[in-house]
């Protein structure tokens, strides 16, 4: 539908979109911590069902549509492409949303985090596994991979709850320069500035701000497919770095919004969760188009599931490590982080020649 228009309004178009998503996300990050506390989830928790869940709204309705219309390929490369983009989006919080105070991983300071981050690569083998079966098999027409990612999501899901409630060994010394509480108990700061806001209000802003994300981001993903054709650039390299940048809003805009309300967790937590759940879809996908998808997945799909993974691993070390010291403004696994996602845009274009 933006194919025809011209290129200074698909800019604006772009540019509109991307200010309501970002809005949108400032709203969202406020109205979770809100819920996640009132409701006892916990902001870890809370970012994994509620703002990771809700920010890849405009994935889920961009898959649906592609299943619908056996764009099976579209729905593939909507899902894993842009997994690595959304783990890069923890850079750009550890140096935005903390400068030269300390890393990001260190601020942290959780083991429910790295819980999170093993959930995703558990669902990321999972679809590597699936992508190699053959896409006839199926059971009672559903894909067998598409059931296991399912499964490994609820039970991580389950198994991250019954974390809230405390582990075997707790974090010690960890830094809480504007909350003394645990992390997982504390109010954050967002929810104590509304204290009369009802329960039944902050949901629906909740809900709103929802709506919001999912359609303004669609409107971003199909606008900048238009711009990208209209510039003549390669599919694969603009979607892989303009595009993914730019559907990576909603998560940039919560992710700051938590910092600044001193919820760290909540911060990084939106980006594994969502890294978590985007898989899922494929079982979304699978029953809506009748066959198996993730055989459909091609190498530069795979290719960059693979840098998501890596690039969780990487931080999920930070998380254990906590490095305090920072390099450039950032931590130094979000630094490596960074020089592993410029490396692997080089393998992307080997790939795509």
């Amino acid at each position: 539908m933006f194919a025809h228009l011209a290129i200074p309004l698909l800019l604006a178009v772009f540019a509109a979109a991307g200010a309501a998503v970002w809005v949108a996300g400032i709203y969202l990050s406020n109205t979770t911590s809100a819920l996640a506390t009132r409701f006892g989830l916990g902001q870890a928790l809370g970012g994994l069902l509620l703002l990771a869940v809700v920010t890849n709204l405009p994935e889920l309705a961009i898959t649906v549509s592609a299943a619908r219309s056996q764009h099976l390929e579209l729905a593939t490369g909507n899902i894993l492409g842009g997994i690595a983009m959304q783990t890069l989006v923890l850079v750009v919080l550890d140096i935005v949303g903390l400068g030269g105070k300390a890393a990001l991983t260190y601020r942290a300071g959780s083991l429910v985090l790295v819980l999170e981050g093993i959930l995703v690569l558990a669902v990321l083998t999972a679809a590597l596994l699936g992508s190699q079966l053959p896409a006839s098999l199926l059971i009672a027409r559903v894909p067998p991979a598409g059931l296991l990612i399912l499964l490994l999501w609820v039970t991580g899901v389950w198994l991250i709850g019954k974390a809230q409630q405390g582990l075997p060994w707790q974090v010690v010394d960890s830094p809480a320069p504007r909350h003394q509480q645990p992390s997982h108990q504390h109010v954050p700061q967002a929810s104590t500035q509304q204290p009369h806001a009802s329960t039944t209000r902050t949901g629906l802003i909740f809900l709103a701000s929802a709506l919001v994300t999912l359609v303004a981001g669609v409107v971003l993903e199909r606008s900048g497919d238009a711009l990208a054709t209209h510039w003549g650039m390669s599919g694969l390299l603009f979607g892989a770095t303009v595009l993914a940048a730019a559907t990576s809003l909603p998560e940039i805009s919560t992710g700051l919004a938590s910092m600044k309300a001193g919820d760290y967790q909540l911060a990084i937590s939106d980006i594994f969760g969502g890294n978590a759940f985007l898989p899922v879809l494929f079982l979304v996908a699978s029953v809506l188009s009748g066959q198996a998808v993730l055989p459909h997945a091609g190498k530069t799909d795979l290719y960059l599931t693979g840098v998501g993974m890596l690039l969780t691993c990487v931080y999920l070390y930070g998380l254990l490590f906590r490095p305090r010291w920072q390099i450039a403004r950032m931590g130094v696994d979000s630094l490596l982080v960074l020089c592993l996602y410029a490396l692997s845009l080089l393998g992307l274009l080997a790939i795509s020649r």
